[in-house]
């Protein structure tokens, strides 16, 4: 049997601050965006840059205690710097009969880099490893809403 592997690693920055809504079976979680950018020279010697947006998913625990959904509801905020790991999933809505697809990150463990309150440079005292539950549930049909 064959093993297959499905691991996104990325380092970037909190485009707003973590929206944390709840299924309708009263599971919570929040979505947030990450953004990378990439640096290069042209040809002709101008630097050049592009930024990708990521949409991240982070599932609440469904036991009482602390998740790593508490940790980016109590910390993070727009601008952090963050590590993350996470997987892939991909899923489609369609509405007013167009189809979207998206691509989401659920985020299984997530370091904190930098905070915006402290320019960048440290969390002041909020920074460090955390992971989320390791059975996150089976995501609903995401809103149309492009973050």
């Amino acid at each position: 049997m064959s093993r297959s592997l499905n691991k996104v690693m990325l380092i970037g920055n909190v485009g707003d601050d973590p929206d944390i809504r709840a299924t309708s079976s009263g599971t919570r979680f929040a979505k947030v965006s990450l953004a990378t950018n990439k640096r290069w020279k042209d040809p002709s010697g101008e630097q050049k840059e592009k930024t990708e947006w990521h949409r991240l998913t982070v599932w609440g625990s469904s036991t009482e205690g602390s998740s790593l959904l508490d940790v980016f509801e109590r910390y993070v905020k727009k601008g952090d710097l963050l590590y993350v790991e996470g997987l892939l999933e991909y899923s489609e809505s369609e509405t007013d009969g167009q189809k979207k697809y998206w691509t989401n990150i659920i985020v299984r463990e997530m370091q904190m880099l930098g905070s915006s309150e402290a320019g960048g440079q440290g969390g002041g005292g909020r920074s460090g490893d955390f992971q989320s539950d390791p059975t996150p549930p089976i995501s609903e049909p995401d809103d149309d809403l492009p973050f």
